[in-house]
């Protein structure tokens, strides 16, 4: 596998109810191979998990484009769900901005479980999506007319969707293998 020590990738949280194992296992997976991980939620303030982890994001969503260390646009832009999710995440302004820039620039861009809705409502997704755990979040896709399909995972071009805690390692994965095949400046 290649170096990744010159990659960027920007993951986004809930402001409060964060799924931990999605963000704390993607980050230590991107990590591990050298990526360089930015982790923004709408408040940049302390979040709180799902389990009562505490957790000290990078910043907020809306300085998406002036953390340190980053120039120019993000490898992969994640979506991590979470109850917090339908809060924070759901109806942001920005998110969807930022996620059909990178789209449009060649990054990846991908949400996992109860993220799965910003894609949704931003028209970013046309096709099938992973059917979430959550039942709030399986009725709301019903309501948007998207097509759930009980699969951990489903990934094209430059767009990964995963279903959940089970779909984290293959999840991570699909990021690595979408960075060394594809040069992104």
């Amino acid at each position: 596998m290649s170096d990744f020590i010159d990659k960027n990738v920007l993951i986004i949280i809930p402001k409060s109810q964060f799924c931990e194992e999605e963000l704390y296992g993607i980050r230590s997976v991107l990590e591990s191979h050298g990526v360089r991980v930015v982790v923004l939620s709408k408040s940049g303030q302390k979040a709180y998990g799902m389990k009562r982890d505490e957790f000290q994001p990078d910043g907020m969503i809306v300085d998406w484009d002036r953390q340190l260390g980053v120039q120019g646009k993000y490898h992969a832009v994640i979506l991590v769900g979470g109850k917090g999710a339908r809060k924070s995440l759901w109806d942001d302004p920005i998110i969807p901005q930022i996620l059909t820039d990178h789209y449009r620039f060649g990054s990846l861009i991908g949400a996992m479980g109860e993220a799965l809705t910003v894609f949704v409502r931003a028209s970013l997704i046309t096709g099938e999506i992973p059917l979430p755990k959550d039942a709030y979040t399986q009725k709301e896709l019903k309501n948007l007319g998207a097509v759930c399909v009980d699969t951990p995972i489903i990934s094209s071009e430059n767009i990964v969707l995963g279903q959940g805690l089970d779909s984290i390692d293959q999840f991570s994965q699909v990021i690595l293998d979408f960075m060394e095949i594809r040069e992104v400046c």
